[in-house]
């Protein structure tokens, strides 16, 4: 929680939310995805991210596009794209910070422990 209110204070220096930065670097890797898929990616219901939607392209940060058959798909303006890569190093920025004190054997401690938790989280998910 700390990181996600630190990254948040430190978006808005650029105007922009932590939830519209994720969902503009998912938009980004994914440009194909669906609402529901972003939704998805993002920890989100369809109906918030559909929200979440409509606020970024009043803020001319996205743009619908039409997909095949009755779909709609979003993509970055110019503008989000700027502010994406803005972000990007805001994030990395403030990520860099908080884990500052820690060297390179603990890093090293904290991403593998990460990744077993991560595998064992997956495991039971196939129970």
């Amino acid at each position: 929680m700390r990181h996600h209110r630190r990254i948040n204070t430190a978006l808005a220096e650029i105007d922009l939310s932590l939830a519209q930065w994720d969902a503009m670097r998912h938009l980004d890797e994914k440009p194909d995805a669906s609402l529901h898929d972003l939704a998805v990616l993002t920890f989100q219901s369809d109906q918030s991210f559909g929200t979440l939607a409509n606020r970024m392209i009043d803020g001319g940060l996205i743009d619908r596009v039409p997909g095949p058959g009755r779909a709609v798909h979003h993509r970055l303006t110019e503008r989000g794209r700027t502010l994406r890569r803005q972000g990007d190093k805001i994030v990395d920025r403030v990520l860099a910070q908080s884990f500052a004190p820690l060297g390179p054997r603990q890093l090293a401690t904290f991403d593998h422990l990460l990744a077993r938790l991560g595998d064992y989280a997956d495991s039971q998910l196939d129970d």
